[in-house]
C-alpha cells in the first residue's frame, strides 16, 4: 500500500517550488513494518488467551504447532508465558518466527490483567523485532467482549539493509466473534489506535484508525475500515472494503480514490 502513498503530488496545484520528500522504499518499508507489528501482536494476544483466560486445556485447534514450546510458571504472584520458537517455527498461520517472547503479568484485577511483554532475540518472517511493551488485557469491555490495549515501543530490523524503524503507539483489539470456540480461525477483532513510525534515515510517518479495522485471523488481509496516514506534511486514507476477505483495498488522496491489490 506504500507504493501509492502521495505519489499524486502535483506541484502546479500546489503552487510551491518546495518539493516532497517521497521515497516509495520509505513507504513501503513502514507497510510492512505495521504487518510485522499486527502479526507479532496477534501472537501475543492468541498465547495469552489459549494458556491463561479459561482457554488452557481446550483448545481444539492452536495456532501453534510442536516446534513452538511454550512453558507456563509462576513465583509469588507473577505469572509467566514463555514462547520458544527455536531456531525456526512455522506457526499454523503461515508466519515463520524464531527466538522466544516473555510475558509477564499479575493476578486478575477487577476483570483485567496487566501484562509486560518483551523479545528476547525475535524474528519474524526474516525481520528482527526488539523492544517491548503493555498489554491490559480486559476478560470484557462495555460490550461483553474480550478486548486488549497495547501500548508499543518495538524496533524493527530488516534483513540486508542497514535502516532500521521504531514504531510507538496504542493498539485497542476487540475480539468480537470466535471467543472460547477452542480455535483461532474463526476469530474476528475490531481494532482502533494510532501510532507512530520513525525510521533511522530521518522519514516517519503516523497512521491512526478513523473507522474501525476489521481483522480475520483466517484472512491475510484487514478485511474492512479506514485508516489515516501522514508523512511529509501530506494526508491519504487507506480504506480496506466491506468485509469480505480479499486483497482490494482503495488509496484516498485530495478526494480522488485509487483501487489497488495488496501483495
Amino acid at each position: 500500500m506504500g507504493i501509492f502513498l502521495f505519489t499524486s503530488c502535483d506541484k502546479e496545484e500546489n503552487n510551491s517550488s518546495e518539493e516532497v520528500n517521497f521515497n516509495s522504499e520509505n513507504s513501503t518499508r513502514a507497510a510492512k513494518m505495521d504487518n510485522i507489528a499486527e502479526g507479532t501482536f496477534n501472537i501475543m494476544e492468541q498465547a495469552f488467551v489459549e494458556n491463561e483466560t479459561g482457554g488452557r486445556g481446550v483448545t481444539q485447534f492452536s495456532l501453534f504447532p510442536a516446534c513452538t514450546e511454550i512453558t507456563v510458571g509462576f513465583q509469588g504472584n507473577v505469572f509467566t508465558i514463555l514462547l520458544d520458537f527455536g531456531a525456526s517455527c512455522t506457526l499454523n498461520n503461515g508466519n515463520v518466527v524464531s527466538g522466544s517472547i516473555l510475558l509477564e503479568y499479575g493476578p486478575l484485577v477487577n476483570g483485567t490483567y496487566t501484562v509486560n511483554y518483551t523479545f528476547q532475540d525475535f524474528v519474524f518472517n526474516g525481520n528482527m523485532v526488539s523492544g517491548g511493551g503493555t498489554i491490559l488485557y480486559e476478560i470484557a469491555n462495555q460490550n461483553g467482549n474480550p478486548q486488549s490495549t497495547i501500548n508499543e515501543s518495538i524496533t524493527v530490523s530488516f534483513p540486508n539493509n542497514s535502516v532500521t524503524g521504531t514504531r510507538n503507539g496504542t493498539r485497542i483489539s476487540e475480539w468480537v466473534e470466535g471467543v472460547g470456540s477452542g480455535t483461532w480461525l474463526d476469530n474476528v477483532y475490531h481494532v482502533t489506535g494510532n501510532w507512530q513510525t520513525e525510521f533511522t534515515n530521518g522519514f516517519e510517518r503516523s497512521g491512526e484508525v478513523t473507522e474501525t479495522l476489521v481483522y480475520k485471523t483466517s484472512c491475510r488481509w484487514v478485511v474492512a475500515g479506514r485508516l489515516e496516514v501522514s508523512q511529509d506534511g501530506l494526508t491519504a486514507a487507506i480504506d480496506f472494503g466491506d468485509g469480505e476477505c480479499d486483497n482490494q483495498a482503495i488509496f484516498i488522496y485530495n478526494g480522488e480514490e485509487y483501487p489497488f491489490t495488496m501483495n
